[in-house]
C-alpha cells in the first residue's frame, strides 16, 4: 500500500444513494451505495471502504475528504429539526407567517402556503428597536433578555434564532442578546440574523435565521459523529463541506452556518457540468442531474453556473415562485423537482398517471430492490422497458427483481388503467420525462433563454438513461455524458475551490456615494470572506469578485451588477451608474433616463484559484464501437420495442461510434442512445450524443463527434 497522502475523496449523500469518488495518482475510483437514513455516516464509511479497496490503498493515502449532503434540505422539507424559538423585535412576531402580500396563484381560493417553520407559540419579542440606518431608537433591556432566557430554558428549547428589525444595519442588539442567551443557556444553539444573513427585508432574513437555528443542533451532531467515524477507520485528514454557493468551507463553519449547506450536493453537480462545458468550449450548457430522488436543472453560461442570492425550499406549488420558504443565502440557481429513479407513480382520480414527488428512497426503495417496496417507481418502469440490466445495477451490488417490478406495476398502474404492464411503464417514463422537460422550459423562460441553443450535460444515476428523450422533448441537439457521470456531484466536489461569499445590505443613494466609504464597506467584507477561506485553504491567497445589487429609486427589487476588483475612483458614482444601466438595458431593453439610482446590497466572494481545465482535443475517426450483445428496449421516439446494441463504455476508444438504438453500460449508470441519436467517444472520455439530423447537416463541414 502506498504511503503518499495525495488522494482526495468526495462524498455526496443523496435521497437514495450515497456516491463516493476517490481521486488518486491521476485515476478515479468510485462507488454507489444505498443511503442509510438513520445514520447517514454509515453509508459514507461503506463507500469509502469500497473506493479504498478498489484503489488498493489504505486510509493513510487520503489527504482530504469533501462532503456534500441533502441532510439540511430534507430536514426543512420534512420538518425534522430541533425545537426552536424565535426572538424578535416587539411588533414583528408574525412576520414569518404574514409573508408578503403577493398571491403566487391569483385565482386559487384554496391556495396553500407553507406553514412557518416556527409556530407562533414558540415566537417571543423584546422591546428593542433599531432604525433603518443603524441608529438606536430604543435600547436593549438586558434584564428583559435575562428573563426571556429563563422562559426559554424552562420551555426546553434546543435552539434559538434571534432576528431583530434592521439588524443588518447595526447588529449590536442581536450580538448582546446572543451573549446573554448563550451564558444563560449553555449547550443551546443560538443563531443571529446579523451573522447568518445581514440583509434587508425581514421576511427573508427571519426565515433564513430560523432555518439555520432549526437544523443547527442536528448538523452539529452529525458532523461530530462523522468526524469520529472517519477517525475510527484511520482517516485523520481534514474534512471540508460543499456549500450552496459552489465553494468549500470548513466543518467548523458548516456547524455554525448549516443553512449554507442547502443544495450542497446539487451545487457540486453544477461545478461538475461547468468543468466539462469548459473542456469542450461550450458557453451555453443545460446541466441535467437526475438521481434516485430528485432531478436538478441548472443553466451554465460563459462556463459558470448561474448564481442567485435567494432561493425557496419546500414549494407547495410546483414551479411557482413565492409558494415556498425563502432562504436568503448565495446559491447556485437551479430548479429541482421530485423526479428520480425512486419517484413513486400512481393513478389519480382523473385516471391519469402521476409521478412523484414522493420517493421510495433507499428504504424500502423501488419494488425491484426486494427490500419491502410495493409501489411502482421510475426504476421499476425502466427495468420493465429493458433500460436496466437486473444483474448489473449499481455495479452489480443490487440485484433487481423483474417479478417484483411487474407486480407493483400491475397492481397500482396497469390494472386501474386496463393496460399491459409494459405500456404502464411507458406511461410512467413519458410522464417523468415530460415533468423534467417542463421544469427545464419553465427555468429557461424565467431567464429569457432558448434551450435549442444549449448543449445538455447529463449526469447522476438516472440522467444518462433519460437524457436523449428529454433532449428530444426540448429540441436539444447535443448531449454530453462525462466520465464518472453516475457519481458526478461527488466528482464535482473534487474540482471545487475553497470559496465563501458574504452579502451585506448597505442602502445608499448613488449621488451620495463616496469612494472612501464604499471602499471601507468592501474591504471589511473582503476580510470576512478571506477569513472563511483561510480556515480551509491556509495561506493560499484568494481571488475576489465583487457585485453590487442596484435599482432605480422607487423600484421594489434590484439587479446584480458585476464590478471590477479595484479601488473605487473619486468619481465612482458615474462609473457605477454606467455599469448599472448597461446591465439594466441588457435585461430589460431600455433604461429610465433621469431616474435616481441606489445601491441596496453588496456581495464579495473570495475563492482560491480554480484548477485549469484542459481543452478536449477532437477525436480520431475510429469506427464502430465493439458490441457486446443486444437488448430489447423501448424507444419512445419509435413508439415500440427495438433491438438495441449493448456497448461497454470502457471498451470504447476515442472516436468510437455507437449508433442508436444502443445501451452504453458502466458501473454506476447506463446511457440510452435512442434511434434519433448517435454516440461518439471523445478524447477525454466524454460521450457525445448528437441527433442524426444534426450529424447529416454538419457532415460536409465539421466531422461528426468533433468538439465544436
Amino acid at each position: 500500500m502506498t504511503k503518499s497522502a495525495d488522494g482526495r475523496i468526495g462524498v455526496d449523500i443523496g435521497g437514495t444513494f450515497t456516491d463516493t469518488a476517490l481521486e488518486l495518482g491521476g485515476k478515479l475510483y468510485s462507488s454507489k451505495v444505498l443511503t442509510t437514513y438513520a445514520a447517514p455516516e454509515r453509508a459514507i464509511l461503506d463507500g469509502i471502504r469500497l473506493v479504498l479497496a478498489s484503489a488498493g490503498v489504505g486510509p493513510e493515502a487520503v489527504r482530504g475528504v469533501i462532503h456534500g449532503t441533502t441532510l439540511v434540505t430534507n430536514a426543512l422539507i420534512e420538518r425534522r429539526g430541533a425545537r426552536t424559538a424565535l426572538v424578535t423585535t416587539e411588533g414583528f412576531r408574525d412576520v414569518i407567517e404574514m409573508r408578503r402580500e403577493n398571491r403566487f396563484e391569483q385565482y386559487d381560493l384554496n391556495m396553500v402556503l407553507p406553514a412557518p417553520l416556527i409556530p407562533r407559540a414558540d415566537r417571543f419579542t423584546l422591546g428593542e428597536r433599531m432604525g433603518a440606518h443603524g441608529e438606536v431608537l430604543k435600547a436593549l433591556d438586558e434584564a428583559e433578555v435575562e428573563a426571556l432566557a429563563d422562559r426559554l430554558k424552562a420551555g426546553g428549547y434546543e435552539s434559538v434564532a434571534v432576528g431583530f428589525l434592521h439588524s443588518y444595519a447595526n447588529g449590536a442588539h442581536e450580538k448582546r442578546a446572543g451573549e446573554i442567551l448563550r451564558a444563560a443557556m449553555p449547550g443551546v444553539a443560538v443563531s443571529l440574523s446579523s451573522a447568518v444573513s445581514p440583509r434587508m427585508r425581514e421576511f427573508e432574513r427571519f426565515n433564513t435565521v430560523c432555518a439555520n437555528a432549526y437544523v443547527q443542533p442536528m448538523v452539529e451532531g452529525y458532523l461530530k459523529r462523522l468526524a469520529g467515524c472517519l477517525a475510527g477507520i484511520g482517516l485523520a485528514c481534514p474534512v471540508f463541506m460543499m456549500h450552496s454557493g459552489g465553494g468549500l468551507m470548513s466543518v467548523e463553519d458548516a456547524a455554525l452556518f448549516p443553512v449554507r449547506l442547502l443544495e450542497s450536493g446539487p451545487a457540486g453537480g453544477a461545478i461538475f457540468a461547468a468543468r466539462y462545458g469548459k473542456a469542450h468550449g461550450l458557453d451555453r450548457v443545460l446541466s441535467f442531474d437526475m438521481g434516485g430522488t430528485t432531478a436538478k436543472i441548472c443553466l451554465i453560461e460563459d462556463q459558470r453556473p448561474k448564481a442567485a442570492d435567494t432561493f425557496e425550499v419546500a414549494r407547495t406549488y410546483r414551479f411557482k415562485k413565492g409558494s415556498g420558504m425563502p432562504i436568503s443565502i448565495p446559491v447556485i440557481e437551479m430548479v429541482e423537482i421530485g423526479a428520480g429513479g425512486g419517484s413513486i407513480a400512481h393513478v389519480d382520480v382523473m385516471r391519469q398517471i402521476r409521478v412523484g414527488p414522493e420517493s421510495a428512497g433507499s428504504e424500502p426503495g423501488p419494488a425491484a430492490y426486494g427490500r419491502g417496496g410495493t409501489r411502482p417507481t421510475v426504476t421499476d418502469a425502466n427495468l420493465l422497458l429493458g433500460r436496466l440490466d437486473p444483474d448489473a445495477f449499481a455495479g452489480g451490488s443490487i440485484a433487481l427483481s423483474v417479478p417484483g417490478a411487474t407486480d407493483a406495476m400491475r397492481d397500482h398502474v396497469a390494472a386501474p388503467l386496463a393496460l399491459p404492464e409494459d405500456q404502464a411503464a411507458v406511461g410512467i417514463c413519458e410522464v417523468v420525462d415530460e415533468n423534467m422537460a417542463n421544469a427545464a422550459r419553465a427555468h429557461a423562460v424565467e431567464n429569457g433563454r432558448d434551450l435549442a441553443t444549449y448543449t445538455m450535460i447529463a449526469f447522476g444515476g438516472g440522467a444518462p438513461i433519460h437524457a436523449c428523450r428529454v433532449g428530444e422533448k426540448l429540441g436539444v441537439d447535443t448531449v454530453l455524458v462525462p466520465p464518472g457521470a453516475g457519481v458526478g456531484s461527488a466528482i464535482g466536489f473534487l474540482a471545487t475551490p475553497f470559496g465563501y461569499e458574504t452579502v451585506r445590505s448597505s442602502h445608499l443613494r448613488l449621488e451620495k456615494a463616496e469612494a472612501v466609504a464604499l471602499q471601507a464597506v468592501v474591504d471589511e467584507m473582503k476580510r470576512e470572506a478571506a477569513a472563511f477561506v483561510a480556515r480551509g485553504a491556509g495561506d493560499t491567497a484568494p481571488e475576489f469578485s465583487l457585485r453590487a445589487f442596484m435599482r432605480y429609486v422607487g423600484q421594489g427589487w434590484e439587479i446584480p451588477v458585476d464590478l471590477p476588483d479595484a479601488p473605487f475612483a473619486a468619481d465612482c458614482a458615474a462609473g457605477l451608474r454606467a455599469r448599472f444601466e448597461a446591465e439594466y438595458e441588457r435585461l430589460f431593453g431600455r433604461v429610465i433616463a433621469g431616474q435616481a439610482v441606489e445601491i441596496v446590497s453588496w456581495s464579495v466572494r473570495a475563492a482560491t484559484p480554480e484548477p485549469e481545465v484542459p481543452r478536449a482535443a477532437p477525436p480520431p475517426d475510429t469506427g464502430p464501437a465493439p458490441v457486446a450483445g443486444t437488448r430489447r428496449i423501448f424507444d419512445a421516439g419509435a413508439r415500440d420495442f427495438v433491438a438495441a446494441k449493448v456497448v461497454a463504455r470502457a471498451a470504447m476508444a476515442p472516436g468510437a461510434v455507437a449508433e442508436g438504438p444502443a445501451v452504453i453500460v458502466e458501473a454506476e449508470t447506463s446511457t440510452i442512445v435512442t434511434s434519433a441519436f448517435r454516440a461518439v467517444m471523445q478524447t477525454d472520455g466524454t460521450l457525445r450524443l448528437d441527433r442524426r439530423a444534426k450529424v447529416s447537416e454538419t457532415s460536409s463541414g465539421t466531422r461528426a463527434g468533433e468538439a465544436v
